[in-house]
């Protein structure tokens, strides 16, 4: 699955979001919500691939971890978002999502390693 997401394909009927932690990140798991449902975590040098349908979607942190961002998706088109986790003396406390380029998400999916396909 690594190596096929690292293709970048896009899908007609989808939207494609690529979750992406810099291998520089904290060493924090960091979970994960689609549209309030858990979806799976983020680990330090990992992505997740969403093949999602067209229109608003939001990814968030759960419980009292508040970074979230939402994407008007459209058919046939890659995003790509960059998550970073932080924490105080050494417990996770919050993260940040941050829409990137193409060229920035690409490198940094290139970098990582997949932890996860969410297909809706």
């Amino acid at each position: 699955e690594d190596a096929v997401a690292k293709r970048f394909e896009t899908l007609p009927d989808k939207g494609v979001i690529y979750l992406v932690r810099p291998r520089t990140d904290r060493d924090y798991i960091a979970p994960v919500l689609l549209n309030d449902q858990m979806v799976g975590s983020t680990f330090r040098g990992t992505f997740l691939r969403f093949e999602v349908p067209p229109g608003l979607h939001r990814l968030r942190g759960m419980a009292s971890d508040n970074g979230s961002v939402t994407l008007d998706m459209k058919q046939g088109e890659i995003y790509f978002v960059q998550h970073n986790a932080f924490g105080h003396r050494g417990s996770f406390i919050n993260s940040t999502y941050q829409v990137v380029d193409a060229s920035r998400g690409r490198s940094l999916v290139m970098d990582g390693q997949m932890a996860g396909l969410i297909t809706r």
